[in-house]
């Protein structure tokens, strides 16, 4: 598959302490930054003697909290990823941080260095909400940084907020989304938080400690989330995800949710290029056992059915508020949309959980309450 450009997602795995509800891989031993660095260097040195055609138009550091890196460990990653790979002059260059984690003279150096987006991990503005979230920072840490992040020049920021938890009241949800719009940021992501396996959280679920909230409470506070931003200017172009304007999505997610190929590095990190998609081990030992011995650290590879390819178009698609293009699906699949699945269609148009708009169909308000569900059954 000939391929011009991609997205590049780099997995920090290190945090300051874990948070109970994550599941994402990180670890707390920040003395195997460095070398997780030089590993790292030797991946992208490995995966561009195959893709260094690409131009990455997205980078994305992710984790973990990246933030954590030094000045000098930030830029040994970003010189190497320059040295192998075109970086195109207008990309989108995102890093994470978690509130505390940062200071102006920090975030004028990652200015500097070339991100021009900055994802911050607030998850709420309450401080009852984040001891109960497990998180390191303060309330007044989120408007600290977020002013700081304006001063050094940032001017595309995300805020990342947790919905639908346990101990939430609607009047804590709506205070927090009033306090996030006061930051005026360009973009804000809502999360309902789930009690994932293998977490500390689903360990405390098991004991009776913590109850998950029932899907008619989850679905108030994302009518609620949906209601308050869309009056302050923010545009719902996914399911979890607002906007200012189209200038300010999230051009890197929209690779994931359209489809588009990308390539992960570090550990549990996952690439996607049609047909395969591959994963990197989700340990950071192994990961730089694999590249001390100048292999790549993937651990899975698979090889894409069409059925497997055209239900994640589907489910991605139908995500988005914009919805699925007809006329594409056709292109890609060689089937008409409207006569394969007719009789769901039917079903959710007369029943107002899906639309339809020229050449596309998307969920109604009503029909993203209900999006697994109706997605699934296609």
């Amino acid at each position: 598959m000939s391929l011009d450009s991609a997205g590049m997602y780099i997995h920090i795995p290190f945090c300051v302490q874990k948070c109970g509800y994550c599941d994402f891989y990180s670890i707390t031993r920040l003395n195997r930054i460095d070398e997780f660095v030089n590993a790292l260097v030797k991946e992208i040195n490995l995966v561009a003697t195959t893709h260094s055609s690409l131009t990455l138009d997205t980078i994305y550091l992710g984790g973990g909290t990246p933030s954590l890196l030094n000045n000098m460990q930030l830029e040994t990653i970003w010189n190497s990823l320059r040295r192998h790979f075109k970086i195109h002059p207008q990309g989108e260059f995102t890093i994470e941080a978690n509130p505390g984690t940062l200071d102006i003279s920090k975030l004028r150096f990652l200015k500097k260095l070339g991100l021009n987006r900055l994802s911050l991990g607030a998850q709420s503005f309450h401080t009852a909400d984040l001891s109960f979230l497990e998180r390191i920072h303060t309330v007044t840490d989120i408007f600290e940084n977020f002013k700081a992040a304006r001063q050094a020049g940032f001017d595309n920021i995300n805020i990342d907020l947790i919905t639908a938890f346990q101990g939430l009241s609607p009047d804590q949800f709506r205070n927090t989304l009033q306090q996030v719009i006061t930051l005026d940021c360009e973009h804000i992501s809502c999360y309902t938080l789930i009690l994932e396996p293998d977490t500390d959280f689903y360990e405390r679920y098991k004991r009776g400690e913590i109850s998950p909230i029932s899907s008619d409470q989850e679905a108030k506070f994302y009518e609620l989330a949906n209601e308050i931003l869309e009056k302050a200017g923010y545009n719902a172009y996914e399911i979890s995800n607002f906007a200012r304007n189209s200038r300010w999505y999230c051009r890197h997610n929209l690779k994931y949710w359209n489809h588009q190929p990308y390539i992960g590095l570090g550990p549990s990190a996952h690439s996607f290029m049609l047909p395969y998609r591959w994963k990197n081990v989700r340990n950071l030992s192994h990961y730089l056992d694999y590249l001390q011995d100048d292999r790549l650290p993937v651990h899975q590879r698979e090889q894409l059915s069409e059925n497997s390819i055209e239900f994640e178009y589907i489910f991605l698609h139908l995500r988005l508020r914009k919805g699925l293009n007809k006329l594409d699906y056709s292109r890609r699949f060689h089937k008409d949309f409207e006569v394969i699945y007719s009789d769901k269609l039917s079903q959710f148009l007369s029943s107002g959980l899906v639309e339809q708009d020229g050449n596309y169909l998307r969920l109604s308000k009503q029909g993203w309450l209900l999006a697994d569900e109706i997605v699934s059954s296609f």
